[in-house]
């Protein structure tokens, strides 16, 4: 079986994708502007640069796509038939990354709490979390 795109045109594809301001994070943006949460994007000085931020309750979101972190749901435990190898390593290295951030947060004084994209399909579950995580005290 060949490859849907060429190397040329996938390299394409792949530049494309965005690392930030991503449909999934603006879901959970507009979820939190619902509630009335006032928060900070993707703020440099934290470790891994969260994707969302809480700073008055400590609390660290990271909104993930299931493929690209390795989720353990249908799309997430996907592996791509070409290229295989490259594609196992790529996301056990962003797994591997991710638990050393989010220790790095936690060793910091933050709750860290990851929403995965395939979270987001039920607005009312999303929201009712998004609830629990506000009305839950500061560490």
């Amino acid at each position: 079986m060949t490859d849907v795109f060429d190397p040329e045109k996938r390299s394409a594809v792949m530049r494309r994708v965005k690392g930030r301001d991503t449909s999934p994070e603006m879901k959970v943006r507009r979820a939190l502007t619902k509630l009335g949460a006032r928060y900070r994007l993707h703020r440099k000085d934290l470790p891994g640069s969260p994707d969302v931020v809480l700073p008055g309750r400590r609390l660290a979101l990271f909104v993930h796509g299931c493929f690209w972190h390795g989720h353990d749901c249908a799309r997430g435990s996907r592996v791509p038939k070409q290229n295989r190898d490259y594609w196992v390593a790529k996301v056990g290295r962003n797994v591997a990354r991710d638990a050393r951030t989010r220790a790095e947060l936690v060793e910091l004084g933050w709750r860290v709490e990851t929403i995965w994209e395939c979270e987001l399909q039920d607005g009312e579950a999303l929201e009712a979390r998004l609830r629990c995580l506000l009305d839950t005290p500061r560490p």
